[in-house]
């Protein structure tokens, strides 16, 4: 692979190359969510708004299934990371191979449960009736590409780890190419519905993970992959778990949270809800800032704390916290100007724009302080401190959340109350995750020097 896609962690000044290495993260998360408002604006405008719902109503479960495997390849990042910082080459394959194994044998199995699960499941989320056989196709259509999700999620995490983050990005914008262009041609030439937005989308996996998977099998030796050296390492497997399961809980009990917090908004009528949903969009702008420097930040520090560069970890994390953290409120309050001409791509409806606006002014206002336990709970990673950072984060964002929905909005039944629960999260989740980090900080004698 050309030696200039990586970039040396362990060496130089860090903040240009952490800059480097967290823009196409950003960029990647950004093009992935136009990508995906493309999917519902073509099958909203070209099939029926049934169609357009049934594709909606799936969002949550897909998310419930593929955030936990995808903190799961957390894990490999780190671990690969600390062995590229330790120069052990040796453990460093069979890392490689018993994540890329682990990938296929976790996707197939999905792509076969969800076939089974899928109506008792939707059915279970309460699916109006007329959209149900919809949704139903798209959800069995979409499993069928859980290997090649997993395959592309966990070979992009091993690039990651050893400094690559441009050749993920590359497949990424590829593959959303694709799934835009098929979705047009399915949805509107050939008239599929929900079925040609699924098989679209799923044809995207599966280029986009061969793309990985070629760049994967033209590395250097000691990280290169092979079907044929594909294992299933047991040390390697409980070390990927450990760190890679905290992080993949964290991602699907907030996936439930929002499931909650998104019911109770459907009980203020469809014009709160429509502004809300028109609003999140922006949400999820301001938010890729963040993941990008949070994945770096575990990067970064996996590879330095490997290689017992304890001093360059302090700096790692002070750097992420500051720049990512400022880029997103800069682009947080570049949403809140310009508002009013951003609603308009998505409504031009006088009864859901106020709700929209609301929502914008109170959640973008303060979104950035996400960035507080977000980009500190990932570097907690890079030290192989999962576990508490997880349960920290759980505590704070998703049972705070349940607990001001099911308490403090039963005497409190308004639309600015709801919406206050995100800002009280995020400050007490920061303080919880930051508590933790001094105290680690202090156990393995952190400094700046």
């Amino acid at each position: 692979m050309d030696k200039t896609s990586k970039i040396d962690i362990l060496h130089g000044p860090i903040l240009k190359k952490m800059i480097i290495f967290a823009l196409p993260l950003a960029l990647g998360s950004v093009f992935q969510q136009l990508f995906n408002m493309v999917d519902s604006a073509v099958v909203g405008q070209f099939a029926s708004s049934e169609a357009l719902a049934a594709v909606g109503a799936n969002a949550s479960v897909v998310n419930f299934f593929v955030n936990f495997f995808v903190g799961i390849s957390l894990g490999s990042s780190v671990l690969i990371a600390n062995y590229i910082g330790s120069g052990n080459e040796k453990n460093l394959s069979k890392c490689v191979h018993t994540s890329m194994a682990l990938a296929i044998i976790c996707g197939v199995f999905l792509a076969v449960f969800v076939q089974f699960v899928a109506q008792p499941l939707l059915i279970l989320m309460g699916t109006p009736d007329d959209i149900m056989n919809l949704a139903i196709i798209y959800l069995r259509i979409y499993a069928l590409g859980m290997p090649f999700i997993l395959l592309y999620n966990f070979g992009a995490a091993i690039l990651r780890s050893i400094g690559d983050s441009k050749h993920p990005f590359y497949a990424l914008i590829f593959g959303g190419i694709i799934n835009a262009g098929l979705n047009l041609i399915f949805v509107i030439v050939f008239r599929m519905s929900v079925a040609g937005v699924a098989i679209a989308t799923a044809i995207s996996n599966v280029i986009s993970a061969i793309i990985v998977i070629y760049y994967l099998m033209h590395e250097n030796e000691a990280i290169r992959f092979s079907f044929k050296a594909l294992t299933i390492s047991k040390y390697e497997l409980i070390r990927i778990l450990k760190i890679g399961i905290p992080a993949g809980l964290q991602g699907t009990i907030a996936s439930i949270s929002n499931i909650v917090i998104q019911s109770c908004l459907n009980s203020f009528g469809s014009s709160v809800v429509a502004g809300s949903s028109a609003a999140v969009n922006f949400e999820y702008v301001g938010y890729c800032m963040i993941t990008g420097f949070a994945q770096s930040a575990t990067t970064f520090i996996g590879q330095n704390y490997g290689a017992g560069q304890l001093n360059r970890c302090y700096k790692i994390l002070r750097l992420a916290l500051a720049t990512g953290i400022g880029l997103a409120f800069v682009t947080d309050m570049i949403i809140v100007l310009f508002r009013n001409p951003l609603l308009l791509l998505f409504t031009t409806d006088m009864k859901v724009i106020p709700y929209a606006t609301q929502r914008i002014l109170q959640i973008m206002s303060v979104h950035w302080l996400i960035g507080t336990y977000d980009i500190t709970s990932s570097a907690l990673r890079g030290y192989g401190k999962s576990f508490v950072p997880a349960f920290l984060v759980i505590s704070g964002t998703c049972v705070l959340r349940l607990i001001w929905v099911y308490v403090v909005n039963h005497f409190y039944h308004t639309y600015t109350m709801l919406l206050l629960v995100y800002p009280i999260s995020w400050i007490l989740t920061g303080m919880l995750v930051f508590g933790y980090y001094f105290i680690v900080k202090k156990q393995l004698n952190l400094s700046e020097k």
